[in-house]
Order: structure tokens, then sequence, then C-alpha cells
């Protein structure tokens, strides 16, 4: 078995470089047949991955200890669906993933596009098919999954393996890294597209009309990527936190912020003929963060809880990125004619410079995260002393600037193309800024003092009222046409231009967001040592240990601590706090004891005994609008679904336009 999966990825690596070669040289000789071979080697790259991934998951799932990977990743006690998972908790077994899921993106896009786009098809299949050529690279030579146990020169194998990492046995975690995975992947397809754009100088833009969907699709994983690693931080991790400006954490948002920003500013292509060579940055830039990104977890480079150990890998990948950046760097600049803006900015009051300080905040914040994740290896190179930036370095920078993209989240959308004139500013803003300056001034008066907090919650406000003002203002006029409810109206609304209004649930969902990380502010917390009988106060609750058990399974021995928790000598429940330590890793973990509501998150942690092993060691939080984190990152996800549903006028216009004139036409007008 393990030859036939280091058989399948070499041929695979093999059927990559004949794709790149097979589609340039088709196109520049203008051999048809050449082209379809290189389209039918991206088909067979695709099977060869899959029959190698379906036989790495096997060996997991059944034991196989003869295989390196299956003994360090996975035991018998583990359940299947940790087995599962164990195909990407490795650095292996993610590289044939992110092999796997690059593979399955180039299938989709060279099938769906066998007969479209004839000129710029064979670049677009060269580019993934060199990508893929990269990553294959990995899988062959430098991390190959079907590495065998082997003791003077005999394969061996284990009785039992090490297992997967305790901290990933977590559900969300099943399906955080393919999320990210998909992600990271995915914005490969518009770079290919637009790269191809580049080199055979497309007119128009074809290239964005095609891949919006699938940037939009992409940007969708990477959201929920995002937003299930913070989950998993907030309840596996034990710290309470759910985003704590690590490395690899900063990784994941790099390229989010840069593919926001683009997704902002194709609408300026699209509808104006502008910022054309913004977007071919943007994308080409986004591309390189989801590689650097990979790269960052892998090579070792910086310390985190989500990377891998130091390895050699992280050369290689080196190599990669600064061959794929310049040789993306001269192709835009000796494209500079093409990319001319067809129209000039004529008023800072517009739409158009609000998409443009967009685009200028979120690269800004992108440089910031960046500097601050990069600074170790810097300071390590420059001087021999690694200097790591603390949270409250990214906080101090990142907390202004993220009010002000919250801030044009508001406005953006309401100025009106060209010029905005003053009765319009008036009309738009007046009562979501009246309403936000009287909530500022209640929350002061009620003795709330954080300035930044105090701007958060008014920014909130306004932006929240005004998109509900852009729902009601249209749903009225629907309703009154068609003698319908609002609330149906606004439905109808969004589905007749679903990219707009789809596009304001996504605002909202920022909005919640915004709420939730506001609250950390307002953070409390205690740490006390406690036997059976003891007790704590945190906030306005009062905890006690009513019993202290200890528990065992085949995967991980355990203690728990059962806490009663009251709040105003009232019984709300009881809360029970689990540290776990698992055999196989020789690892602990904590299950926290969480109660959840929507004004506050108790949260407590179970850090360890006492030196004397007879106290457990609780750590209790209170921590305020947590839970509108995870509520707004909902609705931003819904928001992006509704996006990517067609609008029903549009879809209307391709009922009834008629393409071409036939001679079923011609028998008619007869």
């Amino acid at each position: 078995m393990e030859n036939l999966g280091s058989l399948a990825i070499l041929l695979a690596f093999c059927a990559s470089l004949y794709a790149v070669f097979a589609s340039v040289l088709g196109r520049l000789k203008h051999k048809p047949f050449l082209i379809v071979s290189g389209a039918r080697a991206v088909y067979a790259i695709w099977i060869l991955i899959t029959l190698a991934s379906g036989l790495l998951v096997y060996a997991l799932l059944s034991g196989d200890f003869h295989f390196a990977y299956v003994a360090e990743h996975s035991n018998k006690s583990m359940p299947t669906i940790y087995k599962f998972t164990a195909w990407w908790g490795g650095q292996e077994g993610s590289l044939l993933l992110w092999s796997w899921l690059l593979s399955t993106y180039a299938t989709v896009v060279t099938f769906t596009n066998r007969r479209k786009h004839r000129d710029l098809m064979p670049w677009v299949v060269s580019v993934l098919a060199a990508v893929q050529f990269f990553f294959l690279l990995l899988n062959n030579f430098i991390a190959n999954p079907f590495q065998m146990l082997a003791q003077d020169k005999l394969i061996v194998a284990v009785r039992d393996g090490n297992g997967l990492s305790p901290l990933l046995q977590y559900p969300a975690m099943a399906i955080h890294p393919p999320m990210l995975y998909l992600g990271y992947v995915g914005f490969a397809v518009p770079f290919a597209f637009a790269i191809g754009s580049l080199i055979t100088r497309q007119p128009g833009e074809a290239w964005i009309h095609t891949t919006r969907r699938w940037t939009l699709v992409t940007w969708l994983f990477q959201s929920t990527g995002i937003m299930l690693g913070a989950a998993w931080a907030y309840h596996v991790l034990g710290w309470g936190g759910y985003w704590g400006w690590d490395p690899v954490e900063n990784a994941s948002l790099l390229p989010w912020l840069s593919g926001t920003a683009f997704l902002h500013s194709v609408m300026m292509q699209e509808k104006k003929g502008m910022m054309k060579v913004w977007n071919m940055v943007l994308i080409s830039t986004t591309f390189f963060l989801c590689i650097l990104g990979t790269f960052l977890t892998r090579s070792g480079v910086v310390q985190s809880v989500h990377a891998f150990a130091r390895s050699e890998i992280g050369k290689y990948f080196v190599v990669f990125m600064a061959l794929g950046i310049a040789a993306t760097i001269y192709l835009i600049l000796d494209r500079l004619d093409y990319l001319k803006s067809e129209n000039e900015l004529e008023s800072v009051v517009s739409r158009e410079s609000s998409f443009l300080f967009n685009n200028l905040i979120l690269l800004a914040s992108c440089f910031a995260v960046l500097w601050g994740t990069l600074f170790p290896v810097i300071s390590e190179y420059t001087s021999g002393n690694k200097i790591s930036l603390d949270a409250d370095w990214y906080n101090r920078l990142m907390v202004p600037i993220g009010l002000f993209l919250l801030f044009l989240t508001g406005v953006g959308p309401l100025f009106a193309w060209r010029r905005t004139s003053i009765d319009s500013l008036r009309r738009n803003f007046q009562y979501p800024g009246i309403a936000a300056l009287v909530l500022i001034a209640v929350l002061f008066a009620a003795g709330i003092r954080n300035f930044y907090a105090l701007i958060s919650f008014g920014f909130c406000l306004f932006v929240a009222l005004t998109v509900v003002i852009e729902f009601v203002k249209g749903g009225r006029s629907i309703a009154a046409k068609n003698d319908i409810h609002l609330l149906r109206a606004m439905v109808e609304l969004t589905h007749r231009n679903t990219r707009r209004y789809g596009g304001y649930l996504v605002h909202m969902g920022i909005v919640l967001m915004f709420i939730g990380f506001t609250g950390h502010a307002f953070n409390q917390n205690e740490v006390k040592e406690l036997n059976v009988g003891g007790d704590m106060r945190v906030g306005n609750y009062d905890l006690k240990m009513v019993n202290l058990e200890e528990g065992e399974t085949e995967n991980y021995a355990s203690h728990t601590a059962t806490m009663q928790v009251s709040k105003n000598g009232q019984v709300l429940g009881f809360l029970k706090p689990e540290r776990r330590f698992y055999k196989a890793s020789r690892e602990s973990t904590s299950e926290v004891g969480l109660r959840q509501r929507p004004n506050e998150d108790l949260y407590l942690n179970f850090a360890g005994m006492s030196d004397d092993n007879r106290r457990a060691v609780i750590q209790a939080y209170v921590f305020p609008l947590v839970s509108w984190i995870w509520v707004g990152g909902l609705v931003l996800i819904g928001g992006t679904l509704v996006c990517l549903v067609p609008s029903k006028v549009k879809m209307q216009y391709a009922r009834t336009q008629v393409v071409g004139f036939t001679k079923k036409h011609a028998t008619i007008e007869k």
C-alpha cells in the first residue's frame, strides 16, 4: 500500500509538470491537442492525489503503524473522527491535503471553463499546475506521508501510536483546518486568472466576472475557518481569549484582510473601469500571503501553539515565493499601459473615494500585522536576538485602525457615485449620527470611561442604523407597490439585489462582532486554589466547589471540579471544568466550564492541582458580550451566502434574453 501511495503522488508530480509545459507550448505554438492534453493532465492529477489521500486515510483509520505518519499522529484509543482528522494533524498529511484541495479546485475550474476563455485557459491551467508542481515536490521529496518505520533497514511497526495532539481533539478542529485550507488554496484560482489576463492582455473585466464567485466562496471559507479557530481558542486553550495575535493566527488574518480589500475594489473596476492596478496587486498579494501563511505554519521560524516543529521545508517556500513574486511584479509593470483606469476620481466625498480609503486602511492593517508577525524573524536576523511583539502592541495599533474601518463600513455604501451632495449627506447620516452621539453620552453618564469602548459602541449603532434604514427604505417602496407587509418586502428587496443587500448583512455581522470585541475592555478575572467546600468570587458571581473527582478512559485520565454558581444569593446552576491528561502523548488540556448569556460569559478553567495535590487551581473569568462575536460571525457567513445567490432581476433577464438568431426564430417571424 505504501508503494502505491508513493507511486500515485510521484505520477501526479510528473503530470503537473507536463500540464505546465503542454498548456504553455500548446498556446504559444497553436497546438490544440497539447492544450487539451494539459487540461486532461489536471484531471489525472486529481485522480492520483485522491487515490493517495484515500490510502493515507485508510491507514489512519485501520491503525497501520508501519507508517511513520500513522504512528506519530494516531493511536488505537482515539475516536474515529480524530483518526480521520489526523490526515491534516501533521506536516506531511496537511501538505497532502493542500495538494488534494488544489487539484480539486483546478479540476473544477478546468471542467467548467472547458468551452470558454479559449485564449485565457491554457495560462490559467499552467499557473495552477505550477503551484501544484511545487506542493507535489514537497509531498514527494521533502515531506512524504508514506514513509515507513524502519529499523536496521527492515520495516517495523509499533504496537500503538503517539496519537493526535490533545489540543486538536475537539469537534471544531475537525473542520477548522480544512476550512482555512479551502480559503488558502482557493485564492490560487482568481490569482491564476489574473496572471492569465496579464499575459494575454485580455480586454475588459472578463477575468473578474469569471472569478468573482470563486473569490467570494474562498473568502467565505477563510472567514469560517478564522471564526472556528477563534471558537477553538476560546473553548479549548483555557486562557479565555479568542484572539491572541499569535503568528499563525495572524497568518490566517493577512489574506483575509487583503482579500476583503480585493472584493471591494473589484466593484470599482466592474462599474467604473478604475483600480485595475489595485486589483492585480491585491489578488497577487492575497495569494502570496496564503503561501506565506503556509510557510509560517510549517517552517517553525515563528513560535506558535499552531505551528509544526522547525524544519528545512521553509527554504523551499522562500524560493517559491521569491520567484513567484518577482515574475508577478515584472508582469504588472510590463502591462501598466493595459491597466490604465478609464475614469478619474472626481470627488473626495464619493463612493469611489470610500473604496480607495477602504483599500488603504485594509492594506495598512495588513502591513501592520505582517510587520508584527515577522518582527521576531527580522530582529533575530539583524541583531541575533529574537524579539516578539506582545498583544498590547497589536492592540494599540489595530484598535484605532479597526474603528476607522468600522466607520467606513457605515458611510461607504451610502455615498453616491462620482460626487455626494451636502443634502444627501445630511439626509443619510443625520439620524444615525445623532443616535450614536446620544448613546455615547448615555454610556458616559452610566460610568463608562474607556475612550475606545465609547467610540466603538457609538460607531456600532451608527453603522447598524444606516444598514437598517437602507433595508426599510427599499422595503417600504416595494411594500407600497405590491401591497405586501414590510418584512416580506425586505426579503423581496434582498432577492432582487443579493449582492448589495447581502453585503449589508455582512456589514451587520461585522457590527455585531465589534460589539463583542468591545466587551474585552470590561473583562474580570480571579485565580484561587480551592478544596471541596472552598469558595471564591468573580464579578457578581459567587463560586463554591462542591465536588472534586477523578476519572479515566482509554484515551485520558481526568480531574473534574463541580462548581456551584450563585448570583445575589440565588443558585444559578453548576459548572464542571475538567483537566485531562492524555496517556499516549503525555500532554494535558482543559475542558472549561462555561455559562453563556447575551450580556456576558462566566468562564471557569481547571488550571491544575496545587503542589500538595489536594486543591484545585481554578481560574474564573467574566467576559462581557463575547456571545455577540459568534452571532456576528453567523450573520457574516449568512450574508456572504446571500451574496452568492443570483439576483432575481438578473435571473429573469437571463430567461427572457434572446442570444443569437436561429432558423427557429426565422420560421416564427414568417
